[in-house]
């Protein structure tokens, strides 16, 4: 039986709506590793530096598919809760945001071609490697009308009610990542612009295929149907996926921070190591973000709809399974940290150990970063923007940007490692303490 919306939801039931959310996410997350694994092992470190040095940029122009995708979602979740499950008034909100995402991409495409090397010159990168972070950065900003389609549709699947229609696109497209990048990369050497093209191919069939299935009648809730610029509307959207704008955006400049610190303290070895710990922050954040991806349009919809019962329950459960989660992806990282180090760079042994050092400190965040972003995203879901830009803010900007530059100066390089568990242990007590400011305002 299909899980609707409306529904009332126990343990179970937010499992399985959810799981198809968490499920996409996370195998996004690890095709995308799929590029650093080739190129590392089958092309040269400063290539793999390269990925990882510009990488941090293209998610800034890509951001504004998370923020169209959140606020979308929230928005379109909650006029169906108010209008009882009528999609007219939700198609028309749906199509506009599909037309303007269209428009977007194509000029954060000719920005990224155009920007791409003067933002990676003005980051350090000279000689090969500015070289190989232009060229990547060019093929991937050609595909960035579709990237951010792919990204929107991450959350307007969920809200469409077919959440499991979006694991298999992300499946599809994964799948055709990996296999490009194993021809492209090791088959025929095409080096660093195999992976490129690997990537930019995965990121068109994963925006264009929910093109043509919502441009038909379909068994959603949700179609493309003609639509004319709604100003309001659009400013609401924006709004409420503001915070995971600032997030996304947040986190690559913090991104680029990092890497700029790195290079200061430990040089190309720095850099390559900090990419293997985001590889596997990716994939370990992305179940997070799935599960708020999954979980924020029954929130919009009971709040739209007015069901304060279930608007405490899902927050109470949610909290549960995002804690016990937590305590096992610490466990996990910390004893999958050599295999996964060795995965990546176990060719160099200085960098290894830089690398493995990162790493038990650095999964500490773990503990504390799926809270951090549920209770964001909580407050997206329920059209509160303001108070979700703040705690985004906070986390990303405000604390681990002082965390980087300071804790540095007296632990040198753990310092560089330190800053992101800090970070995230304090933006999840600033949640809380948002959550238990708010509880009457909303009634979960």
């Amino acid at each position: 039986m299909q899980i609707q919306l409306s529904d009332k939801f126990n343990y179970s039931r937010i499992l399985r709506f959810t799981m198809p959310s968490v499920l996409m996410l996370v195998f996004t997350s690890i095709y995308g590793v799929v590029d650093g694994f080739f190129v590392s092992n089958f092309v040269n470190k400063t290539a793999f530096t390269a990925i990882n040095f510009i990488w941090p940029y293209m998610m800034i122009l890509g951001a504004a598919g998370f923020m169209l995708g959140t606020g979308g979602s929230a928005l379109i979740s909650k006029i169906l809760g108010e209008d009882g499950g009528d999609s007219k008034r939700a198609n028309k909100t749906f199509s506009m945001l599909i037309y303007v995402s269209i428009a977007v991409g194509i000029i954060l495409a000719l920005t990224g071609i155009f920007t791409v090397r003067p933002v990676a010159a003005l980051l350090g990168a000279e000689g090969a490697m500015l070289e190989d972070c232009v060229l990547y950065g060019i093929v991937l900003s050609i595909s960035l009308p579709a990237f951010l389609l792919q990204n929107m549709f991450q959350s307007l699947f969920v809200t469409a009610e077919k959440p499991k229609l979006g694991l298999y696109v992300t499946v599809i497209a994964g799948v055709a990542n990996m296999v490009l990048d194993a021809l492209l990369v090791a088959v025929f050497p095409m080096g660093l612009l195999g992976a490129a093209l690997a990537t930019a191919s995965s990121q068109v069939l994963g925006g264009i295929i929910p093109l043509f299935y919502f441009a038909r009648k379909n068994g959603s809730l949700l179609r493309l149907v003609p639509a004319l610029p709604d100003f309001p509307a659009l400013g609401r959207i924006c709004f409420n996926g503001s915070s995971e704008l600032l997030s996304n955006i947040s986190m690559s400049v913090v991104g680029m921070l990092y890497n700029a610190q790195l290079m200061h303290y430990a040089g190309e070895d720095g850099v390559a190591a900090y990419g293997v710990l985001m590889y596997v922050n990716f994939i370990f954040i992305s179940a997070f973000i799935g599960y708020a991806v999954g979980i924020s349009p029954v929130v919009g919809y009971h709040y739209g709809a007015g069901n304060t019962d279930e608007l405490k329950s899902l927050r109470r459960k949610s909290t549960v399974i995002i804690l016990i989660t937590s305590v096992a992806m610490f466990a996990l990282s910390e004893l999958l940290a050599y295999p996964l180090s060795y995965m990546f760079v176990g060719y160099d042994e200085a960098l290894l150990n830089m690398t493995l050092r990162g790493f038990t400190i650095y999964s500490f965040c773990f503990l504390f970063a799926g809270l951090a972003i549920f209770i964001s995203s909580f407050f997206t879901a329920l059209n509160d923007g303001l108070t979700s830009a703040i705690l985004s803010f906070a986390r990303t900007i405000v604390i681990q940007v002082a965390g980087v530059l300071l804790l540095p100066i007296w632990l040198h390089l753990d310092g560089i490692w330190l800053s992101v568990v800090i970070s995230d242990l304090l933006s999840m007590l600033l949640g809380i303490a948002f959550l238990l400011a708010y509880k009457r305002k909303y009634s979960y």
